[in-house]
């Protein structure tokens, strides 16, 4: 695909439901509709005219002066003279050549005038892209996930959601995200909207296989960036992480378990899950060791209650001896209040 047509991929606005070439077919449909009108009227209220040249009014001269009173004022060598077919000039012939002008102007700013301001708006926006987050799909999962990332503070205008459902996008939009109707597995989809500069690249497609497709997309043209996918299969899991997923989420499976957990209390599930949500009292947190606390036990942290540590890419719980001396390079998750 050529950069320019790349390029109109990215403009923030609805998909029409015609295209711009239909469009301006139509438009010339009517244009030729209404001078045909105009030709068989004036044919025949041929009499009412009057030919300077020769006193005789001509199919072809008919023609002519339509075609010249339709988009000017004409130029005198044939002209109206009885009061009908002036009346007809002024009521119907004038309104007629100002609907000319406008549908002359509205395809000219369709073909010329929108396309370089949305030529201008897309260069912006991708300028824009740095340490943005892509959400690929915006069905029931990530449109959850990308209302959290709101919540949990990530600014709507750095959320990327890509899409080929336009009633999706305008939710998305609604939210304040830059919307992307286009395929999310094609390598020119994925460019366009820098996925080589992005943080976290979320992946929920609604079918595994068009998932999996995206992650190895994304993966071959963005080496280091996180991906986060998720599958509805266990057993595309390990195809997922094979594929360059970071984080693999099987949602059918968490609900699976959090139904289990209610056969040892009926207050377990509502905690994990208040655990998972921004809107709960308390939230799961994962960052890096700060300078001050290593050498110090994970117990010890007063940020949060530590749970567990994940050191050279391995996690160690808090019952773990590995714990009790926090190092440079650990990363702590521990449970932190909201304030709620």
């Amino acid at each position: 695909m050529a950069a320019s047509d790349t390029n109109d991929l990215l403009v923030l606005r609805r998909k029409p439901r015609v295209s711009g070439w239909l469009s301006l077919g139509w438009r010339l449909a009517i244009m030729a509709g209404l001078l045909g009108a105009l030709i068989l009227i004036h044919w025949i209220e041929r009499d009412g005219l009057k030919d300077s040249k020769d006193g005789v009014v001509s199919f072809l001269d008919v023609i002519y002066f339509t075609m010249i009173s339709a988009t000017t004022t004409g130029y005198g060598d044939i002209v109206p003279v009885t009061d009908r077919t002036r009346m007809f000039d002024a009521l119907v012939v004038t309104p007629i050549r100002v609907l000319f002008i406008l549908i002359l102007a509205g395809s000219a700013y369709s073909f010329v005038a929108r396309r370089s301001w949305e030529r201008f708006v897309m260069k912006r926006i991708q300028q824009s892209l740095k340490n943005h987050i892509i959400v690929a799909g915006y069905g029931t999962k990530n449109r959850r996930a990308v209302q959290e990332l709101i919540d949990l503070g990530a600014a709507p205008g750095s959320i990327v959601v890509i899409d080929t459902n336009e009633a999706r996008l305008a939710l998305a939009k609604e939210l304040g995200c830059i919307v992307f109707n286009a395929d999310a597995a094609r390598d020119e989809t994925l460019r366009a909207v820098h996925v080589e500069r992005a943080k976290l690249v979320i992946i929920s497609a609604g079918r595994d296989d068009t998932s999996i497709l995206i992650c190895l997309t994304a993966r071959h043209l963005a080496p280091d960036v996180r991906i986060s996918i998720a599958v509805n299969e266990e057993d595309n899991e390990q195809p997922a992480r094979r594929a360059g997923a970071d984080v693999v989420v099987n949602p059918l499976d968490f609900a699976g378990l959090l139904l289990a957990t209610t056969h040892a209390g009926h207050h377990i599930a509502d905690y994990l899950a208040d655990l998972a949500s921004m809107k709960g009292k308390v939230r799961i947190v994962e960052r890096d060791v700060r300078p001050e606390e290593i050498g110090k036990a994970l117990k010890d942290i007063t940020n949060g209650l530590g749970l567990r540590i994940i050191r050279d890419e391995t996690p160690y719980g808090f019952w773990r001896p590995q714990v009790k001396s926090l190092e440079a390079g650990d990363v702590i998750m521990e449970i932190c209040p909201t304030g709620k």
